[in-house]
């Protein structure tokens, strides 16, 4: 039986996050045709730049996302401040002003579970560097779902608890270091099968 081909990725990260980020990314080839969906923890009145910083460092296109915008493949999505992001069934993006989860806003569970709920099996999730527990109820959403879990190795993470916390809450996800997850992306960008 072969499984479903993936459709679609998430990242959640937070304390040490841009360097994190910015390993992997640069590495996704043109022709990339996964979507990815990211979730940075930042202050809620801070300007993001991270769509601008992220675009210099790859040659996907990156954008902030955007409330009820489609989701394309190929396509890198950052959520804004203060808002948290969500993946609705029909495959679009919705942005939410709700309380904050886990004392974050965005928050990567909400992130993951709504992910989860739309991709159901053909979802990669992936909890990098942090230093809260945020992701790790969504990275078991997507396992329950039959979802891919990864989480950074937290030997090599710059704040090893939201890891930590992922592996607690997932212990059958896969732990690799940045470089891998990359090499990892690039070959599930690459299936059609």
């Amino acid at each position: 039986m072969s499984r479903r081909s993936h459709e679609a990725v998430v990242i959640g990260a937070s304390s040490g996050a841009i360097e994190a980020i910015t390993t992997i990314l640069p590495r996704l080839p043109e022709g990339f045709r996964l979507p990815v969906l990211i979730v940075v923890h930042l202050p809620p009145d801070h300007l993001s730049t991270l769509p601008e910083l992220f675009q210099s460092r790859t040659s996907l296109p990156v954008k902030e996302a955007e409330d009820t915008e489609p989701i394309h493949p190929g396509t890198i999505y950052v959520a804004p401040p203060d808002y948290h992001l969500l993946v609705e069934i029909e495959g679009t993006l919705s942005l939410s002003s709700e309380e904050p989860v886990q004392y974050s806003r965005p928050s990567i569970d909400v992130l993951f579970e709504t992910a989860a709920d739309a991709y159901e099996s053909a979802l990669i999730g992936i909890v990098l560097t942090g230093a809260n527990s945020d992701g790790a109820n969504g990275l078991r959403e997507i396992w329950n779902a039959g979802g891919t879990p990864v989480v950074q190795s937290p030997d090599e993470a710059q704040a090893p608890l939201m890891p930590e916390a992922a592996l607690a809450h997932c212990p059958a996800a896969q732990v690799m270091t940045l470089n891998q997850i990359a090499e990892f992306l690039i070959v599930e960008g690459g299936r059609h099968d």
